[in-house]
C-alpha cells in the first residue's frame, strides 16, 4: 500500500511529537535538586530556548495571511 501525504504526515508527526514529549520528560529529571544544582537563570535560559524554537516551528505551520508591504 502506498502512503499518501496526509498519512505520512500523521505517522511522522505522531512519532516525532512523542519523541519530543519523551525528551521533555527526561529533561524534567534534571529538576532533582538532590542530584543537580542550578539557578533560576539556568532554568529560564533552558525554557527561553525551548520557547524560541517552538514558536519558530509553529510559524512554519501557519496558513493564510502573509504580511505584504503596502504604502
Amino acid at each position: 500500500m502506498i502512503e499518501n501525504k496526509s498519512e505520512r504526515f500523521k505517522r511522522l508527526a505522531e512519532a516525532r511529537t512523542n519523541e519530543i514529549i519523551k525528551r521533555i520528560q527526561i529533561l524534567g529529571n534534571c529538576s532533582n535538586r538532590s542530584s543537580y544544582a542550578y539557578t533560576p537563570e539556568d532554568v529560564n535560559k533552558i525554557f527561553a530556548a525551548i520557547d524560541k524554537y517552538l514558536k519558530e516551528t509553529k510559524v512554519k505551520f501557519s496558513f493564510g495571511r502573509k504580511n505584504k508591504f503596502k504604502l
